[in-house]
C-alpha cells in the first residue's frame, strides 16, 4: 500500500483554524494556517511561462500549481488531494 494512500481522506478532515490559533500567530495570514509551503528554483523562462499561463486562464499561480501537482500525483497512481 502506498504511504500516500490516505492523503485525500486526511485533507478532508483538516479542522478550520480556531480563533485562539489566529490570536497565537498574529503574523500569519488566516489563509496560510494549516498549510505548508512548497517551493523550488526554476529557470526564469519557466517562471514567466507559468505566470503567463495563470494570468491567461484567470487563475492564481497557486491554483495552477495545485492543478499541476494533482496531475503528477494521478500520473504516478496517487490520489489527488486538491489545493
Amino acid at each position: 500500500m502506498s504511504r500516500f494512500a490516505n492523503l485525500a481522506e486526511k485533507a478532508e478532515n483538516v479542522p478550520e483554524p480556531t480563533r485562539s490559533a489566529l490570536i497565537a500567530n498574529p503574523g500569519t495570514a488566516p489563509s496560510r494556517i494549516g498549510r505548508k509551503a512548497i517551493s523550488g528554483y526554476f529557470s526564469p523562462e519557466l517562471s514567466m511561462a507559468l505566470h503567463h499561463c495563470a494570468r491567461k486562464h484567470d487563475l492564481s499561480l497557486q491554483t495552477l500549481m495545485a492543478e499541476a501537482f494533482n496531475d503528477v500525483l494521478r500520473k504516478y497512481g496517487e490520489s489527488p488531494v486538491g489545493e
